[in-house]
């Protein structure tokens, strides 16, 4: 699993393992809860195994359920449902200034990158933001009576639909801080939307939101 979709699934079995914990509390709650949940928008992740053993793993959580456990885990960097990010990075980007140009730009393909390792492309259109990225297998080195050839790896690919009101409410935190909460609560307000695929040679990963409380 690459980077990425590693940092994706970790991030989603977080949240989902503190969802089980508080289920129970959940469960116990009056009828009329119930049934206004039905309305409610969820949270599915679907992780497929492309081993031999192809597991399936399905986490289906509830956005009001996550809101209120994410400010409950302090976890690396994650902390008050708030991810810190290393300021390191941001010293010389003012990501809010960014973000407002691209807001305030007309839609359009925004960064094309082609290389050798990886292919990336940013557009924004009808409100979204996408990022695509395609990380190809690496080249092995030719050795003595060698020649080179591909990895046995395959191409690993990221896909991401991101509506640009969750993008203001992730960076509506501090300088060095992603707002998570927040950016759940825009998504829950904005309706069924599709938002990562991964494919890896070892798993893809499917995360989305809607109305439906059990994944296809």
């Amino acid at each position: 699993m690459n980077r990425i979709s590693r940092g994706v699934f970790e991030f989603v079995a977080t949240v989902a393992f503190a969802a089980v914990c508080v289920a129970p509390v959940s469960i116990g709650q009056g009828t009329s809860e119930t049934s206004s949940s039905a309305k409610e928008q969820w949270i599915h992740v679907r992780v497929t195994s492309t081993e031999d053993k192809g597991e399936t793993v399905r986490v289906n959580v509830p956005v009001e359920m996550a809101e209120r456990v994410l400010p409950a885990i302090n976890k690396d960097k994650l902390h008050n449902g708030k991810v810190h990010i290393d300021s390191a990075h941001l010293d010389d980007v003012d990501l809010r200034t960014l973000l407002d140009a691209v807001r305030t730009s007309k839609d359009g393909e925004y960064v094309t990158l082609q290389s050798r390792e990886n292919d990336v492309r940013v557009a924004k259109s009808n409100g979204y933001l996408y990022v695509y990225v395609t990380e190809k297998p690496a080249t092995k080195n030719a050795s003595k009576g060698e020649t080179g050839k591909l990895n046995s790896a395959k191409e690993s690919k990221v896909e991401v639909k991101v509506p640009m009101k969750v993008v203001d409410a992730l960076f509506s935190a501090g300088k060095d801080e992603l707002d998570v909460v927040a950016a759940l609560r825009a998504l829950s307000a904005n309706g069924d939307t599709e938002l990562v695929n991964v494919k890896d040679s070892e798993n893809t990963v499917h995360i989305w939101i809607d109305s439906k409380n059990l994944a296809d």
